[in-house]
């Protein structure tokens, strides 16, 4: 009944005879047919390899980027910068035993609030072979400081209170924290953005709060300070965590791009901590973007980083608020649109005009140092500031203002700047309330131009028939000296021109109409022009201004700087400064300011004179 021989002992798949499968076939897997039997072996010569190339292996292949804001995470409380303030008060308290069992730490994001707190745990717990104390000498062969840096430590718990913001997470919390710790000295609990949770949690919190057991410490970080509690925060010591300067911000990212292998120009870092507006994470985050857009060897461009954040360039702001503030609206109109053209964002064009208007109001009250700003662009707002009225300024800033919540609400931000730039530029010339008052007072009619410069009036009847005539442009009488050119300009408020007339022109020959000078190394190609045009504009008559001159004066910088070098020169010499530098060596004069002369008030009777008399 079969084929299979029965009587062997073998199993039918055992058959050695049996073809595994017929050769004619095809296999139905899709498998190669089988190799034919190999030749016998000749000898044969041997061949070269050809060489196959690999490609050369990427540095970081493999690896897991770790963002700059990550990689220098202060380690110690000597990393954390612009904090000095409340790493002296936490020294000290350390030092003398006088530590808090709740913290609350507050600030903007990024200055270092949950790096502070787990800085603050590791101190809690500080324990190495010489230290076995609460201490700020963070080392990093700390028994625990591994551990609870990576959020790992059992007597170390940190909650987000944003994601745990019930009762019965504060109750956990609460069982807990009866229990003493396992390894650590103190059970530290870190609640991160505690101004999420409920009223319900803050109320079960307070009493442990107010009298937590010795081994318990709470350390406390939020955002938004005034959602606190007043009855959590009376509990806690409060450390206010500083805005970082943008100067000392700058130094930070540079000292890091340079760890890197990266350089980055100092107008860029500037453009960055600007942009971070204090916080020391936002800055390692725009710097790790800037860094990639650098060519190897090549340090990265202002520009480069300018078009990164979306800025427009301030020098083009500054020349925008200075069209502004002189009147003249078409030529401010066509600048913002070359910004807007450029990918300038009308939001942060109007917030420029107002850091502006901040530091040329700055700037004339405490000179061009205050601003904070690079020399020049400080120069520039500073000589605005002096040629404008405080009051001029003052409401500046309040159309900026109106004109910034516009901007931020109007269907077309690039139209509403326009329409702001227009307002602006109309009010630039009226009369503050107090001069407006005065003339009233004599019977003059209040009022500046009555329109922005290069603009026009409209109305109704016969007052839109006089619109339509050429207004005749009022004259002024021409300036007699070189000084008074300068002056004229100052007064018109064309900021720009007045510093390149001061920094650029050495005059040859000057008379009322013609101005020849000999130009300084830099000096703009079209300066001449650019001038003979604007006095031509004021005094309504041409001005001849040649360029060409030799052997002319100095500029009034020049002069202004010999000045200054001479006063100081008289102020050194004299004999009281010479003792004072004597009796402290290695002082030396600073600045050197003329007060105002003392004002003697009138002397007020007694009484007792009054009775006699």
């Amino acid at each position: 009944m079969t084929d299979v021989d029965l009587d062997s002992g073998d199993p039918p798949w055992a058959e050695d005879d049996a073809p595994e499968r017929d050769e004619n076939t095809d296999d139905m897997f899709g498998a190669p047919a089988p190799a034919p039997a190999a030749a016998p072996a000749v000898e044969a010569k041997p061949v070269k390899p050809i060489p196959v190339s690999t490609p050369a292996p990427v540095e970081g292949d493999g690896e897991a980027y770790t963002v700059l804001a990550r990689k220098y995470r202060p380690r110690t409380f000597e990393d954390l910068i612009g904090q000095e303030a409340m790493v002296r008060t936490l020294t000290n308290a350390f030092a003398t035993g006088r530590i808090a069992h709740a913290f609350m730490l507050t600030g903007v994001r990024g200055v270092g609030k949950t790096t502070t707190a787990r800085l603050l745990a590791r101190a809690l717990n500080n324990e190495t072979d010489v230290i076995d104390r609460p201490s700020l000498e963070l080392t990093a062969f700390g028994r625990h400081d591994a551990a609870i840096m990576a959020g790992q430590h059992m007597d170390v718990m940190e909650m987000d209170a944003a994601s745990h913001t019930g009762v019965n997470d504060i109750r956990d919390i609460l069982e807990s924290v009866r229990y003493a710790p396992v390894e650590a000295r103190y059970k530290v609990y870190v609640l991160d953005e505690v101004h999420m949770l409920s009223n319900q949690a803050f109320n079960a919190l307070l009493k442990t709060l107010e009298e937590p057991p010795p081994h318990a410490k709470f350390i406390f970080a939020t955002t938004e300070i005034r959602k606190v509690p007043v009855t959590i925060l009376s509990r806690c010591q409060r450390f206010d965590l500083r805005r970082v300067e943008p100067e000392i911000l700058v130094e930070h990212l540079s000292r890091i791009a340079g760890k890197e292998g990266m350089k980055v120009e100092d107008d860029a870092l500037a453009l960055i901590a600007r942009a971070a507006e204090g916080s020391v994470r936002d800055g390692l985050s725009l710097l790790d973007q800037a860094l990639v857009q650098g060519e190897k060897g090549e340090p990265v461009a202002t520009d480069t980083v300018r078009d990164m954040l979306g800025l427009a360039d301030r020098s083009q702001t500054i020349d925008l608020f200075e069209q502004v503030m002189a009147g003249r609206t078409p030529e401010a109109i066509e600048t913002f649109r070359t910004l807007y053209g450029y990918g300038a964002d009308p939001v942060q064009v109007t917030n420029d005009l107002l850091e502006h208007c901040h530091a040329a109001s700055v700037a004339k009250m405490l000179g061009p140092n205050a601003t904070r700003l690079p020399n020049d662009q400080a120069q520039r707002l500073a000589a605005m500031g002096a040629a404008v009225s405080a009051g001029t300024l003052s409401r500046t800033w309040s159309m900026l203002l109106k004109a910034l919540d516009e901007v931020r609400r109007a269907p077309s931000p690039a139209d509403a700047v326009e329409m702001a730039i227009v307002r602006l530029a109309y009010a630039a010339d009226l009369p503050g309330p107090e001069e407006a008052l005065k003339k009233l007072q004599n019977g003059e009619v209040p009022g500046g131009s009555g329109a922005p410069r290069g603009g026009g009036g409209g109305g109704g009847g016969a007052s839109a028939q006089l619109a339509m005539r050429p207004a005749a442009r009022p004259s002024l009488p021409d300036p007699q000296t070189f000084e008074a050119v300068v002056a004229l300009i100052g007064e018109k408020r064309e900021i720009a021109l007045q510093m390149d007339v001061q920094r650029y022109v050495r005059p040859v020959a000057f008379k009322p109409g013609t101005l020849t000078y000999e130009p300084v190394d830099g000096a703009p190609t079209n300066l001449a022009t650019r001038l003979s045009s604007r006095l031509k504009e004021w005094t309504g008559r041409q001005w001849f201004v040649v360029a060409n001159g030799q052997g002319g004066g100095e500029t009034l910088i020049e002069v202004e700087k010999r000045g200054r070098a001479e006063e100081r020169a008289e102020v050194e010499a004299d004999p009281f400064v010479k003792a004072v530098l004597a009796a402290f060596p290695g002082a030396v004069v600073g600045e050197i300011k003329t007060l105002a002369p003392s004002v003697e008030m009138p002397a007020i009777p007694d009484e007792a004179d009054e009775d006699q008399d």
